[in-house]
């Protein structure tokens, strides 16, 4: 594969992850728990097809080559994708997806914490420049006590940082069959969470097709455009064309659905992308140097 195709696929994975929230909004009584049962039961198979198709047979060998750490990474995604879905039906798709973007700079610090990675200093200016947007965001929700939404999003992006640092320890080089894993642990959350919190599963239909129909496509469709492209473009590069997804998603909302959000979210969050970008440019000039 060349790489302005990889490049491409890289894009056009953003581009479709963005529109999960122009999706989310069609949704109507399912609550938290039954969306993620709903979305992982639309996921799980496409994911599995992929990696039967690219296998040329069965994808256990794969799924035993992650371990324990492709098990902790899977676990971190079902934080990750609960804390998504609520976040969304809880707050602007705007204010959800820009504190999303705040995954890369928890990576760095569960990296540095953990696994006594070195975190360079324009990656720790950054971390500055992102609280300050952070702390623009959400200002105005801790006078008003709505501050459910951002935690859970930003509890999102713990969760995908959480899902990164462990394959890296474990030196997993092949994350789709963990996030294949933490598609079925999702389903499982979805079933018993809901069912403790006398939740039903038996959501109108309209409601679990859009779901299943956001799992098998945009959410797994994206992770496996990423994951051809990110095959020829470096990882900083791949990260960096992919916040498409972060400047997209409130355009399709407000385009579609005439969803906007406070000036104070927009300023915020294009002060967290700005850092956002700053730091993955920096790392694609020190990958080429």
């Amino acid at each position: 594969m060349r790489y302005g195709l990889g490049m491409v696929l890289v894009v056009t994975a953003g581009i479709v992850w963005s529109t999960q929230g122009l999706i989310f909004r069609q949704i109507d009584t399912a609550g938290t728990w039954a969306v993620l049962f709903w979305r992982s039961l639309g996921m799980v198979p496409v994911l599995l097809a992929f990696l039967i198709w690219r296998a040329g047979g069965s994808p256990l060998p794969a799924i035993r080559a992650v371990g324990f750490a492709g098990i902790l990474g899977g676990m971190g995604l079902v934080g990750a994708f609960a804390g998504a879905i609520y976040s969304i039906q809880s707050t602007t798709i705007a204010n959800a997806v820009f504190l999303f973007a705040a995954s890369p700079f928890l990576t760095a610090l569960i990296g540095w914490a953990a696994l006594g990675e070195r975190v360079r200093r324009e990656t720790w200016a950054a971390m500055g420049v992102a609280m300050i947007g952070i702390f623009v965001m959400v200002r105005d929700d801790l006078s008003a006590g709505a501050m459910a939404g951002n935690i859970a999003a930003l509890c999102s992006a713990l969760g995908f940082a959480v899902f990164t640092v462990t394959l890296r320890w474990g030196r997993v080089a092949d994350s789709l069959p963990s996030v294949l894993l933490g598609g079925v642990f999702s389903l499982l959350a979805g079933a018993v969470i809901a069912g403790q919190m006398g939740q039903t599963l038996a959501v109108p239909a309209p409601d679990a097709l859009w779901a299943m129909a956001m799992g098998a496509i945009t959410l797994s469709g994206g992770m496996v455009l990423y994951e051809l492209g990110s095959r020829v473009v470096p990882a900083a590069e791949s990260a960096l064309l992919s916040n498409i997804e972060v400047m997209l998603a409130p355009l399709w909302v407000w385009l579609f659905l005439n969803e906007t959000a406070s000036p104070a979210t927009f300023l915020g969050g294009a002060i967290l992308l700005a850092a956002v970008t700053m730091n993955a440019l920096s790392g694609a000039r020190r990958a080429t140097a």
